[in-house]
């Protein structure tokens, strides 16, 4: 049904633009706005047209909505910003539509790719992990039972900040070195104790240290961490060393926990093959070429490759302070640029390829996991015909980004063919903590108001 109104809309625009302004355009760019207030789809085509039609996108957008109409399944259209049009679906009838149906057949043929959970490996798996695998779950079963062949994918964050906040509080606060880490590993085993509960009591103590000394330690401390980034990006040192084991052990955790849940995975690719194996390399080139990314030579973000943030209007010439920062000025790539470089890969665009261990075993199959150098034979992962994203709210942003790259290399049609479905945990984290807290506060209260009648009852009573 969301399949038939997408296209529905896509038609519908095609005929506007025709009609309108003798524009063909095959291709209509469609996404899923990040917060459901906006609708449930909308179109950036009005940015496309601005220099064609040589008019601002918000007019155009504003155009393009009044000469759509009325249009089945669909209950109103608006301009929201700088120019995106949103649309906004006819609930109701959707659920009578629904319900009148008749099964379809499956479609055949069809490849996706849906990645979720992706937790940092740095700590435990906690209820908000928990929320989006299980979503995710759903969203693959939902796919699998249309007819499609879907790979579930868990991106491992492995170089990244977090890890290197417990790679430097296992190395600079606890003073250990990576045969120590062994040893740990080793003596948690037969404790019968868990490294990923371990690696968070250690985070914590960590990101209080960057901030408990005078400000020339706190300076110092926050150069170490990113010095520390640094080695874990480069790879080949005893520094990534250390972040390799823990971050690999604390992943086999967060596997043996979803798993009591029957979530499970196809391939777990992690973001230090993204940059060994030089596919970053091979993106930079591509985003370089394209006139996506551009050095920086001015302003907060001077040395930087920065790229322009979705919807945004720079007048020519203008110094453009909230643009996206790909790759930092001491050369680091921020999370945005190894995404990109994922992307990529996932619809088979980037002409390098992992190579497969297998790490993880289940009933019926082998959960594979990225390496430099794997296995053969091995199954086949990425070049996938559509890609759904299960992500946290907070990464909405990221992901538009990454969706802005793609269309300004060219790639529109992928651009389009790549889904997010964005999960709000951190207002229900806060609705469920409150419901404990008042079911606390009430059991003390029930406790207390006990203790006192059975005090009242105990002076009445006459001694003997």
């Amino acid at each position: 049904m969301y399949l038939e109104l997408q296209k529905r809309l896509g038609s519908r625009l095609r005929e506007v633009l025709q009609e309108k302004y003798d524009i063909a355009i095959q291709t209509i760019p469609l996404e899923i706005p990040p917060d459901l207030q906006f609708g449930e789809l909308a179109t950036p085509i009005a940015f496309e047209l601005a220099r064609k039609l040589r008019k601002a996108p918000k007019v155009i957008a504003a155009e393009i909505v009044a000469a759509l109409g009325n249009l089945d399944g669909f209950s109103s259209f608006d301009v929201a910003g700088a120019g995106y049009i949103n649309a906004r679906l006819d609930r109701a009838a959707g659920v009578r539509s629904t319900a009148a149906a008749q099964e379809a057949a499956p479609p055949a043929g069809v490849h996706s790719l849906v990645e979720h959970t992706s937790i940092n490996p740095n700590k435990a798996a906690h209820v908000g992990h928990l929320r989006n695998a299980i979503l995710g779950d759903t969203f693959v079963r939902l796919l699998r039972a249309a007819g499609q062949k879907v790979d579930i994918q868990n991106y491992i964050d492995n170089t990244g900040v977090q890890v290197a906040d417990v790679v430097v509080g296992f190395i600079h606060l606890e003073g250990k070195s990576l045969a120590d880490a062994h040893t740990l590993l080793n003596e948690l085993k037969q404790k019968g104790q868990r490294i990923d509960y371990y690696c968070w009591d250690l985070y914590a103590r960590t990101s209080q240290w960057y901030a408990s000394g005078t400000d020339a330690e706190n300076e110092a401390r926050k150069k170490l961490r990113y010095a520390t980034l640094h080695e874990l990006e480069l790879g080949g040192n005893e520094t990534a060393d250390v972040a390799e084991l823990i971050s690999t052990a604390v992943l086999r955790r967060h596997l043996e926990t979803m798993l009591r849940l029957d979530i499970e995975y196809d391939f777990l690719p992690r973001e230090s093959e993204i940059l060994h194996l030089k596919f970053w390399d091979a993106a930079f080139e591509q985003l370089k070429r394209t006139g996506v990314l551009y050095f920086e030579t001015e302003g907060k973000n001077k040395g930087c490759w920065v790229m322009t943030r979705p919807g945004a209007e720079i007048a020519e010439g203008a110094l453009d302070e909230d643009s996206k920062v790909i790759v930092r000025s001491n050369g680091t790539i921020t999370y945005v640029g190894k995404d990109i470089a994922y992307h990529l890969w996932k619809f088979g665009l980037l002409g390098k390829d992992f190579g497969y261990k297998p790490f993880f075993s289940y009933a019926d199959r082998e959960c594979w996991i990225s390496a430099e150098k794997g296995d053969e034979p091995h199954p086949q992962f990425g070049g996938a015909q559509a890609i759904y994203n299960v992500i946290d709210a907070r990464q909405s942003d990221p992901q538009a980004n990454v969706i802005q790259a793609l269309r300004g290399m060219g790639y529109k049609d992928q651009a389009d063919h790549t889904r997010t479905s964005v999960t709000r945990w951190s207002r229900s984290l806060r609705a469920v903590r409150s419901s404990w807290a008042m079911t606390f506060r009430k059991r003390i209260s029930r406790a207390r108001t006990s203790k006192s009648a059975a005090a009242r009852d105990s002076a009445s009573r006459p001694t003997t």
